[in-house]
């Protein structure tokens, strides 16, 4: 099955949710990056959670970015997304190797390590929308449940997760949002608590087969669910040759003259894919004459 994202009300519009199948989508990003078991987890988390957060916004052009900068040894992630499901990331060090935790689980939090979560959100303003928490317990789903609560004062509830399989690839990966309108009724927040706490392991229930429908059914099917759409996700980046000969005529003319005399290709990384792109001599001299 595909990857995608389903979106849905429920309660006569009292409450919005969506829900994401993603194993394709964070297996690939494991790919791309070699990342170990842990950083694939970290990084597969922050994934999820930016596909339908892309997915929670209008515009086209309308682009968001999650960046999580904290002091573990992973050394920081980074996504970004659209809301066409197009999702990329990266993580700072996706090598890093830790035991297991107290549960004998991947210990993401120790990976991730103390800091900040920041949230930014393009949506063709004059200015980008910024807000930033600190990470409360650095697993990711909650720290987002923390950020809509505190910066967008909007009660909700996180869940992702990224199962690993025996060879390190990545078994089950998906995740649920679920966020009260303001205008939420008590006895409509009380039963989607009672809800809430029937959902153990997000991964658990895709392993069973269950679909992002079905993990919406189990979570808001007393609620008068209603779906609305679905939305295929990807790992998709838009660099290019073309996009990196851009920033290198940005660097100037002075940095490219001493590309050129040192008389080596140039090979330039694109962090959210890992792609590298090389440029021979000649084409930095190409470079260099249209870099005016």
């Amino acid at each position: 099955m595909s990857d995608y994202i389903v979106r849905g009300m429920a309660a006569n519009g009292q409450i919005r949710a969506f829900a994401a199948l993603t194993k394709d989508t964070v297996e690939t990003a494991r790919q791309a990056h070699d990342t170990s078991p842990v950083a694939t987890a970290a990084l597969g988390r922050l994934l999820i959670a930016g596909g339908m957060m892309g997915a929670m916004m209008k515009g086209e052009q309308d682009v968001l970015t999650l960046q999580i900068k904290a002091g573990g040894p992973l050394q920081g992630i980074t996504v970004t997304a659209d809301s066409q499901g197009n999702v990329k990331g990266y993580v700072g060090n996706p090598q890093v190797i830790l035991p297991a935790n107290e549960k004998g689980k991947l210990d993401v939090a120790s990976a991730v390590g103390p800091g900040f979560l920041n949230v930014i959100k393009d949506m063709g303003m004059k200015e980008p929308y910024s807000g930033q928490t600190m990470l409360q317990t650095c697993e990711i789903a909650e720290d987002l449940t923390y950020y809509f609560a505190t910066s967008e004062q909007v009660p909700s509830s996180v869940g992702l997760g990224v199962l690993m399989g025996r060879e390190n690839t990545v078994r089950q990966a998906g995740g649920f949002i679920v966020q009260l309108m303001p205008f939420a009724e008590e006895a409509v927040i009380s039963q989607l608590e009672d809800n809430l706490k029937g959902i153990t392991s997000v991964t658990g229930l895709l392993d069973e087969g269950n679909t992002p429908e079905q993990l919406l059914e189990r979570l808001l099917g007393n609620l008068n669910l209603e779906l609305s759409d679905t939305l295929p996700v990807r790992f998709c980046c838009n660099c290019s040759k073309t996009r990196v000969e851009k920033a290198l005529i940005s660097i100037g003319r002075q940095e490219l003259k001493s590309m050129i005399q040192e008389g080596k290709p140039v090979e330039l990384n694109c962090h959210f894919c890992n792609t590298n792109y090389q440029f021979s001599i000649e084409e930095l001299k190409d470079i260099l004459h249209r870099c005016r």
